[in-house]
């Protein structure tokens, strides 16, 4: 889970405001200063200039004609803080709507991969280009694969971002059965390599490398404990799984795609909650930017 405020709506707030205040700027107000300080230097050329003209020379008028003239045209602080702001605004929203976005991991359900405080990137393009706020797909760029790791709104409360892996695809056959998984009917390979030392717990865990199609990545599994899948509740396509004591079957529905952490006996996935439509899709996760706790952490995501 990646918990957030509606930063997008908050930021698309800002770069109405600061544009409004930006047009104003440029149409109203610096027009408005400009025609006033050259009211006043016309003022200050018939006026004051010949006296400090005598006293000072040329250089004294133009000194002073200069300062008059900042000082009429400055703009006002709230002018600074709205439009002056306004084109790093609109580089900032541009960037993390149709680039890249940072997320930052709170939750141990995609250990080994993703560690508690792991500040990631993730691609805003690689699955198509969306309007931001509406989500709506304006480009088609991609798809989600197999073994993919991305970042989607939770089905049941979209205002909240999850972090998964991309286990089948639309007309996929999922089976999670006995903690094994198959896609289509073909066992996912899996080989054991030796333990992972969970340093916040001071425990370790099996650890296991999984291939899924041409990616492979490691996964936290304890075959030797029998399994206990059941949903949270009746979700979108509820028929489409079937639940026995063994675990899980699911056809994916088209339009939709079936997740799982890379900690499989800690994550509430697709196996609990159901699918995850395309329209939810945020972006695919690729690359850990920075873990102040552990700079070593900072790399590809595999």
């Amino acid at each position: 889970m990646l918990p957030q405020m509606n930063f997008a709506l908050i930021l698309f707030l800002l770069l109405l405001v600061t544009f409004a205040a930006w047009v104003a700027e440029r149409a109203v107000f610096r027009p408005r200063r400009q025609r006033a300080a050259a009211t006043e230097l016309t003022i200050f050329d018939r006026d004051a200039a010949p006296t400090l003209r005598a006293a000072g020379g040329e250089h004294a008028v133009d000194s002073e004609r200069k300062a008059l003239r900042e000082r009429i045209e400055r703009q006002p602080l709230w002018l600074e803080y709205t439009a002056g702001l306004f084109p790093v605004i609109l580089l900032v929203f541009a960037l993390r709507s149709f680039v890249a976005e940072p997320f930052r991991i709170p939750s141990e359900s995609m250990l080994p991969t993703l560690v508690v405080g792991d500040l990631i990137l993730v691609n805003k393009f690689s699955y198509g280009l969306r309007l931001p706020v509406v989500h709506t797909k304006i480009l088609e760029t991609g798809s989600p694969q197999r073994g993919d790791v991305m970042v989607f709104r939770y089905p049941a409360d979209t205002s909240v971002d999850y972090v998964k892996r991309v286990i089948g695809l639309p007309g996929d056959m999922v089976s999670y059965e006995d903690k094994r998984l198959a896609i289509n009917g073909v066992e996912v390979p899996t080989e054991r390599i030796g333990e992972y030392e969970d340093r916040r717990r001071l425990s370790l865990a099996p650890q296991y490398l999984e291939k899924l199609g041409e990616t492979s990545h490691r996964i936290l599994t304890e075959l030797d404990k029998p399994p206990f899948i059941q949903p949270m509740e009746r979700f979108a396509h509820f028929d489409k799984c079937t639940y026995n004591g063994r675990g899980v079957v699911c056809a994916v529905p088209e339009g939709h795609y079936f997740v799982m952490g890379d900690n499989r006996e800690n994550s509430l996935d697709s196996r609990f909650w159901g699918f995850v439509p395309e329209r939810n899709i945020v972006g695919r996760a690729f690359f850990i930017w920075m873990n102040f706790s552990d700079f070593s952490r900072i790399g590809k995501i595999q």
